[in-house]
């Protein structure tokens, strides 16, 4: 899957939603996330839903002779003949506090005394947050649980009727693996062609196996965060491969903008997409990444107006990493992965190598996106044992011939050369 996630809350109202559309197609991604487009509650939030079943005002056109549910309609189709499918938030793991759900249905909640229990996460230091704006759903001990797992199966149904087809399930290491089991089977017998990916983010590596045992197509890593040299990503990646692939971004709607993070280096840009394109077997990237949009994507304050002038242009370069997706299967599969050593400690050398057909890559990448690096081997070709083929972003397919041994390059500020195997080898 090749992810372009369209913020609803910059993207603004649904007729004006084609020209980013008409993007992510130009750009080889062949899905399109939107967050929550149902209203929220009084926090404005849009992980703070009010109502399953209707769509944010703030989305609809005004006037319009077509009903809400028609205009998503309209925007789906759209996408459609763009080639592209379209994957929502589902967000079944709270709603908004002062939703009507929480009075009709107060059987559905998780108590705290005489009040409705707010969900919350205990960060890496110790701290307690606690989301107030929420109340979160009892799907361990509900005395309800059979109506409340019925009416998250008619959300994804309604959702699936405005032509949505894959669903991000926020938060979903906290809601039971067996309701998973149950949802994902009862839709996918209904809708073959749906598909769910599971947000575990934060969350222990025990959940994150089972959550993504539960039925998931798919799965979020972390290689955003890594620094290329420590053990974990490796081992938490080894731990999940078999059980569920991983999606890879450069940045969230939960990050800051990694034009900010960087101090405005857009090769630590190309460094970080190329990596988490190519390291996983699917990736996702944020409306504003490809123009290094600085602010913040905020689920409550973004609005169309803080579209940002460009800064930079990324967009050949991702239209480049994201064909060698489409052309090299290796990039679209789990497979082993390994760190290999060699003689600059600078430069990244990966090797991945599929279990399906045996065909295997290198990708060689300059880990700092300020200074260049010298890389040399004797004889690449060696740690695949077989011819390799250079496909690296800016290099003509006329150019792509057998890397000679010995194999020596100066690569420029986080730059990354990447190579599979020839055809046969």
């Amino acid at each position: 899957m090749r992810i372009y996630n369209l913020f609803p809350l910059l993207a603004g109202r649904l007729p004006h939603w084609t020209p980013h559309l008409e993007r992510a197609a130009g750009l080889g991604f062949d899905w399109v996330f939107v967050n929550p487009i149902q209203p929220p509650g009084e926090s404005g939030s849009l992980y703070s839903i009010a109502d399953y079943f209707a769509i944010n005002p703030a989305l609809l056109a005004p006037h319009a002779a077509q009903s809400p549910e028609d205009q998503v309609r309209a925007m789906a189709a759209q996408a459609e003949r763009l080639g592209l499918r379209l994957m929502v938030d589902l967000v079944v793991n709270h709603c908004a506090h002062d939703a009507p759900l929480v009075r009709e249905h107060p059987e559905w909640f998780v108590r705290d005394g005489d009040s409705v229990a707010h969900p919350y996460c205990v960060e890496a230091d110790g701290r307690k947050v606690v989301w107030g704006d929420l109340a979160q759903f009892d799907h361990h001990h509900s005395p309800d649980a059979e109506g409340l797992w019925r009416y998250c199966v008619a959300i994804v149904d309604y959702l699936i009727g405005l032509g949505f087809r894959g669903f991000r399930c926020d938060a979903a290491y906290q809601i039971p693996a067996p309701f998973w089991r149950r949802l994902i089977g009862e839709i996918k017998g209904r809708h073959p062609e749906s598909l769910f990916v599971a947000e575990t983010l934060g969350c222990s590596p025990e959940q994150t196996r089972e959550t993504a045992a539960a039925g998931f197509d798919a799965i979020f890593n972390s290689a955003k965060w890594w620094d290329f040299q420590s053990p974990w990503l490796l081992e938490q990646y080894e731990a999940t491969r078999r059980i569920a692939p991983s999606i890879g971004f450069p940045e969230s709607h939960d990050t800051e903008r990694l034009f900010t993070e960087s101090d405005h280096n857009p090769q630590a840009m190309k460094q970080r997409y190329l990596f988490t394109a190519l390291f996983s077997s699917g990736v996702m990237m944020p409306l504003g990444f490809e123009y290094g949009f600085r602010g913040r994507l905020h689920v409550v304050e973004t609005r169309p107006e803080h579209w940002e002038e460009p800064a930079v242009d990324l967009t050949d370069f991702i239209r480049q990493v994201n064909q060698i997706k489409v052309d090299h299967a290796i990039f679209r599969q789990e497979g082993e992965t390994r760190l290999l050593d060699h003689d600059n400690p600078a430069v990244l050398l990966l090797r991945k190598a599929s279990e399906r057909d045996g065909s295997r890559a290198l990708i060689v990448l300059n880990k700092d996106p300020w200074h260049p690096q010298h890389f040399h081997a004797e004889d690449l070709s060696q740690h695949v044992q077989a011819p390799l083929i250079e496909v690296s972003p800016d290099l003509p397919p006329a150019q792509r011939e057998p890397v000679p041994a010995p194999y020596s390059i100066d690569l420029g500020p986080g730059i990354a050369r990447v190579f599979v195997t020839a055809p046969g080898g």
